[in-house]
């Protein structure tokens, strides 16, 4: 199994695939200040056990390469073993071109800054020791430049200080790119945290809403069953007067209304514990759904638009989309109802691998004012307000979205899923 992705964003994995990518710009810059220093400018250097060290280089950035596409996770110890191979081969090189006195050997550095935006601390200790120890032997130990044919001018402490510059660049133009994608990964990281973290609480005041609703269903039984065995009686005792036989009529109905609701609640509840998707195909999953929101809202004026293409898919729809369609639906129809309309539309479109639920409506959209909205906040004032959170639980419970824009009539509510988890295998 492949890291999570959190845990790639930074750690060992991200500065392991950011030395893999420096390790290939050494070689290349490595490999040219060789040929530059050799055949431009005529300096004796030893040209062979140099680019021995880089092709060993090479020969180690191909089996980094290959170890980052493994699915098993990256190790601190296992980078730190790269940042030790890379300091090794630097050192080698260092060793052949004045030690210490070299201008780059500064370039020891940047695996320690590298490693201080990625690694434990005792992990940067590692690092700093090793670069360390390799400045200190670089300081006693080294092969001087072959600098004999320029005494005659002042033209080896220009390229002393040519050196300098060119590194100073490398490492500033190193430090600032790589620093700042593992910046990056951080910031995107405690985004992805604080994102988490308001969907538990999101998720949280739905379960204690969840909570109170399986309460209030389990007492509302026993004062409802009174109401639906005392209407009759009070029907007959009444029966001479008309009036008041019809508003007894209404109340009973509004009592089964009632009771079909709690029903519907208890069903769904053993549904989502079950976790035992519902097999059906769309037209008539549409049509069930549909129904049911015509009972809710037999003001509304539902326009329905579904291709006849798409009415034969079958779908393996879980516990939930049906409520939230609904919850949609019936959101779509209170916006409606601000601007004095009844106009609401339901849009099923297939999009490539995703199937798509477009609600819209004729209200007063939502805030700011524009072509895309936030969730929640919209002009709507009535309402308990959870039917958008609960529609979009629901979406990210399915590896869905749920996508809120504003249109020139009103807005519109798109819940993209993908077809590989609702349709039948």
């Amino acid at each position: 199994m492949s890291p999570h992705p959190l845990k790639q964003a930074i750690g060992p994995f991200a500065l392991t695939r950011t030395l893999v990518w420096l390790r290939l710009c050494a070689i290349a810059g490595q490999s040219m200040a060789v040929m530059v220093c050799s055949w431009w400018m005529r300096i004796d250097i030893p040209e062979i056990p140099l680019l021995l060290g880089i092709d060993l280089l090479a020969v180690f950035a191909v089996f980094a390469a290959w170890r980052i596409s493994q699915p098993w996770p990256v190790r601190e110890w296992e980078t730190v073993c790269h940042v030790a191979a890379d300091t090794l081969v630097l050192s080698y090189l260092l060793y052949y071109t004045g030690g210490a006195s070299n201008p780059f050997v500064t370039l020891l550095l940047v695996p320690i800054a590298l490693s201080a935006a990625a690694l434990s601390v005792p992990a940067v200790l590692s690092v700093a020791s090793i670069a360390g120890l390799a400045y200190l032997t670089l300081l006693r130990w080294y092969v001087p430049l072959p600098m004999n044919e320029l005494r005659d001018s002042d033209h080896g402490y220009s390229l002393h200080v040519v050196g300098m510059g060119v590194n100073f660049a490398i490492s500033a133009l190193l430090l600032g790119f790589f620093i700042n994608r593992l910046a990056t990964a951080v910031r995107l990281q405690q985004l992805e945290v604080q994102r988490v973290r308001e969907r538990a609480l999101r998720d949280e005041g739905i379960l204690a809403i969840a909570t109170q609703a399986a309460g209030a269903a389990h007492e509302l039984n026993t004062p409802l069953s009174t109401m639906r065995t005392l209407l009759p009686e009070l029907r007959r005792e009444h029966a001479t007067d008309t009036v008041l036989n019809e508003d007894l009529e209404l109340l009973e109905d509004q009592v089964e209304r009632c009771r079909t609701i709690l029903r519907e609640m208890v069903a769904f509840g053993k549904a989502q514990l079950s976790q035992e998707p519902e097999q059906i195909s769309l037209q008539a999953f549409i049509h069930g759904f549909v129904e049911r929101f015509k009972l809710l809202r037999p003001e509304a004026e539902l326009e329905l638009l579904v291709p006849a293409a798409l009415e034969p898919l079958r779908l393996h729809t879980p516990p939930g989309l049906r409520h939230a369609l609904i919850n949609l639906l019936n959101n779509a129809a209170d916006a409606s109802a601000l601007r004095a309309s009844q106009h609401v539309a339901l849009e099923v479109r297939r999009d490539q691998r995703w199937l798509e639920w477009i609600v819209r409506d004729h209200g007063p959209g939502f805030h700011p004012a524009g072509h895309t909205a936030s969730i929640g906040q919209s002009d709507k004032q009535s309402g308990l307000g959870i039917g958008l959170a609960l529609a979009e639980a629901t979406a990210e419970r399915l590896d869905g979205e749920l996508i809120a824009a504003n249109t020139d009539s009103g807005a519109e509510m798109r819940l993209r899923l993908p077809l590989s988890v609702i349709t039948q295998h």
